[in-house]
């Protein structure tokens, strides 16, 4: 188990993003916040703001490590609890300023609870997802087939076993509605041995910005105005929702007294709610949770 081979690949990560959405951004850059934590570890934040692209842009990596899992990690391991631990990882979200470009997440992460005088317990997560604001076949199709090809490697069945844990994991249970279109999503992971569960990480991470920079391409100089833009900014509070109430990095974090600027990066800066908003039948503003909001196979043909 090399966990410094795990820390130097999620610190490499975290440098390829930030140099290609800088590129991509073309007027901002990121700065860079490297923090500690009073408990054990500490971090790396990198955040572009008001970009030309990109709104807000927020990369992080952490490692992290306590006596005790916070309940966040336990919940379902209640095995776990009691020993220490050790959790690093990089996780970023990604803002764009035109509606047209679809907010992106993605996170890849490895934990490891330890005990004295037994085994180590250890397991990676991760996943991306595609959160659109207005929805487009073509984005939607290369964005699960990249995902697709990265997990074809590692058997026929990873792709539609952790496309489905995507679809159901990002969903706002109170809203009855998914956060986007999905991707990949998978938690406690060591079903191989650790060198493979590496490699698939690794395949994870290595795919984010082949499935999200050509959307981005494409998409970033369409026309927009301020319907557009007020729509965004209602489906966003969509994004803070989930953020705040469902996501287990966010509750993690939290719990385990993580550094609360970084945990709550996520966030966009400019977000508006609005009292039983009805879009207008058979519009695009409709058509996006009426078509694209729904869990689908995006690889076969419609």
């Amino acid at each position: 188990m090399d966990i410094d081979a795990v820390k130097s690949y999620l610190l490499g990560l975290q440098d390829r993003i930030c140099e290609a959405l800088a590129a991509e951004d073309g007027t901002a850059d990121f700065i860079t916040d490297e923090w500690q934590r009073e408990a054990g570890g500490g971090g790396r934040s990198r955040v572009l703001a008001d970009g030309a692209v990109f709104e807000k842009a927020g990369v992080n990596f952490s490692h992290v490590f306590g006596a005790g899992l916070p309940p966040s990690a336990t919940a379902a391991r209640p095995e776990l609890a009691g020993r220490s631990f050790q959790a690093m990882g990089v996780s970023l979200v990604i803002h764009p300023r035109n509606p047209y470009v679809p907010t992106s997440h993605a996170n890849v992460r490895l934990f490891v609870a330890e005990k004295e005088g037994e085994e180590p317990v250890w397991w990676f997560g991760g996943g991306y997802d595609l959160t659109p604001y207005y929805g487009n076949s073509d984005d939607c199709e290369h964005w699960h087939r990249v995902a697709f090809e990265a997990c074809q490697p590692f058997g026929r069945e990873v792709y539609p076993e952790f496309k489905q844990w995507c679809d159901d994991y990002f969903y706002l249970k109170h809203r009855h509605e998914p956060r986007g279109v999905g991707g990949l999503f998978f938690d406690d992971l060591n079903r191989w041995d650790f060198d493979t569960c590496f490699g698939f990480m690794r395949a994870v991470g290595d795919s984010y910005l082949p499935a999200y920079l050509p959307i981005v391409q494409r998409r970033k100089s369409c026309d927009w105005g301020e319907r557009e833009r007020q729509f965004q900014l209602y489906r966003r509070g969509r994004y803070v929702e989930f953020n705040l109430v469902f996501d287990r990095g966010t509750l993690f974090g939290l719990q385990s007294d993580g550094r609360t600027e970084a945990i709550l990066m996520s966030l966009p800066p400019l977000v508006r709610w609005e009292y039983n908003y009805q879009p207008e039948p058979g519009s695009p503003e409709a058509e996006l949770t009426e078509y694209y909001l729904q869990s689908r196979d995006w690889l076969q043909p419609a």
